[in-house]
C-alpha cells in the first residue's frame, strides 16, 4: 500500500539529509513531501520554523496526508497549533541529537532553555519518539528529568513516562563494495579525519596529533577533509600548514586538506584511506566513521560518546580532559604506529562490521513503526 508521507527536518544539517534521503530511498513505494530549512542561525531556527512554514507553506502542510514524520527541532507542538489539520495526523519525532549534552560554549547553549524545551513538546504531544541511538535516547532521558528537576514548577510524571516508550532506530548507513581484503605491504599509513570543521569536533585534540606527528616526522598522512562553514574553529589554519610541511619532510604527497564538494571523489578518498579517525567531543551516531568504515577504514575514535555501542574495544583509545577535548593523543599515537607497522608488514587491520545499520537491516524495522503508527 502506499502511503502519503509528510517529513520535517527544521535543520537540515548533513546528517538530517542523509536520514530523510535515506528513507525516501528506502521506502519509494510511499508518497513523500519533505519540507526543510537551512542548517544555520540556530536559536531561530529551533524557535522560528514552525511559524516560518506555517506562514510559508500552508498549502502543502494542509495537503492529504498519512503519516507526520518531524526531526526533534522541529517546533511540532506549535505547528500542529498553526495548522490544525498536522493534529490529526499519526507522528513520528526523530532525535538526531540533543542539546543536553551538547558541549559548552557554542551558540546552541545561550543562556536560554528553549532548545532543550521544544524537543520535549515535540515529543509530548508525538504518537511515537525515535533516536539513532542508545547514547542519544540515554543522554536525553538523563537530561530531561534533570531540567524538570531544576523548573520552579513541578510537573507529572506523564512527560517522562512518554519519553520511556521511544524506540531505538539509526540512519541507514550505505551498503559499499569495499576494497579488496588483501592486503598489500604499504609504508605510509593513510588516516581520514573528515567531520565538520566545528569546535566540538575536536580540532584541538587533532592539533597536538598533527604537531607530534610532524615533529617526529612519522610515516603518517593525515586527510583533513569535511563540511566547513563560515567560522573556522581555531587551530586549521596551523593543520593544514603542519601537514605540508610534514609531507615535504618525507617527501611524500601532502593528503587532502578541506572540504570535497564531489560526492564520488570523496568516496574514493575513503576507499583509499586505512584509518578513519574521530577526535570528537559530540557525536550520537558518527555517520562519517560508519560511512568510512563500510568503505574499508578502520576506526579510531574515543572511549566514549556513541562509539563503543558499534566500535571494538581495540579501535577506542581513552580520552581525557574537559568535554573530552585534550588528552589521548599518547595512546592514540601508538595505536597508529602500530597499524602503521602492521601495514608496511602486509598485514591486515581489524575491520568493523555495520549490517546492522544498513537499510536492508533497518528497513524492516522502520516499516514496523510506520505500521503501527497508521
Amino acid at each position: 500500500m502506499t502511503y502519503r508521507i509528510l517529513l520535517l527536518s527544521a535543520y537540515d544539517a548533513m546528517s538530517h539529509k542523509m536520514w530523510r534521503e535515506g528513507l525516501e530511498q528506502m521506502f519509494p513505494e510511499h508518497a513523500w513531501t519533505q519540507l526543510k530549512l537551512p542548517p544555520r542561525n540556530f536559536n531561530w531556527r529551533i524557535r522560528g520554523n514552525s511559524l516560518q512554514w506555517a506562514l510559508n507553506e500552508r498549502e502543502r502542510l494542509e495537503q492529504d496526508y498519512d503519516l507526520l514524520i518531524a526531526t526533534s527541532m522541529v517546533d511540532l507542538a506549535s505547528l500542529r497549533g498553526f495548522v490544525p489539520q498536522l493534529s490529526r495526523l499519526p507522528s513520528l519525532v526523530y532525535f538526531h541529537e540533543n542539546q543536553f549534552v551538547y558541549p559548552a560554549g557554542s551558540e546552541q547553549r545561550a543562556s536560554n532553555i528553549e532548545p532543550q524545551l521544544v524537543p520535549l513538546y515535540a515529543a509530548f504531544c508525538a504518537d511515537a519518539i525515535a533516536f539513532n541511538s542508545d547514547y542519544n535516547r540515554s543522554t536525553f532521558l538523563q537530561g530531561a528529568a534533570q531540567l524538570l528537576d531544576r523548573l520552579p514548577d513541578k510537573l507529572g510524571p506523564a512527560l517522562l513516562a512518554k519519553l520511556e516508550t521511544s524506540v531505538v532506530l539509526p540512519v541507514p548507513v550505505q551498503e559499499f563494495e569495499r576494497p579488496d581484503a588483501a592486503e598489500a605491504t604499504k609504508t605510509i599509513l593513510d588516516v581520514v579525519w573528515n567531520h565538520r570543521w566545528e569546535y566540538d569536533k575536536g580540532p584541538h585534540r587533532l592539533l597536538q596529533l598533527v604537531e607530534t606527528i610532524a615533529a617526529r616526522r612519522l610515516p603518517i598522512r593525515l586527510h583533513v577533509v569535511g563540511q566547513q562553514f563560515r567560522s573556522l574553529p581555531e587551530g586549521f589554519v596551523q593543520i593544514g600548514s603542519l601537514l605540508q610541511q610534514h609531507a615535504a619532510a618525507l617527501g611524500m604527497e601532502a593528503g587532502q586538506f578541506g572540504f570535497i564538494e564531489d560526492r564520488s571523489e570523496y568516496i574514493t578518498l575513503l576507499r583509499h584511506c586505512d584509518v578513519v579517525l574521530s577526535t570528537a567531543a559530540h557525536d550520537f551516531q558518527g555517520l562519517a566513521m560508519q560511512e568510512a568504515c563500510a568503505l574499508g577504514c578502520t576506526p579510531l575514535a574515543p572511549n566514549a560518546l556513541v562509539y563503543p555501542e558499534y566500535i571494538q574495544p581495540a579501535c577506542l583509545y581513552e580520552c581525557t580532559g574537559q568535554d573530552g577535548q585534550e588528552g589521548g593523543v599518547a595512546e592514540l599515537l601508538d595505536r597508529l604506529l602500530q597499524w602503521q607497522q602492521m601495514r608496511s608488514g602486509g598485514v591486515a587491520l581489524p575491520k568493523l562490521e555495520l549490517q546492522h545499520f544498513t537499510p536492508r537491516a533497518l528497513k524492516p524495522r522502520y516499516a514496523e513503526l510506520f505500521a503501527r503508527l497508521l
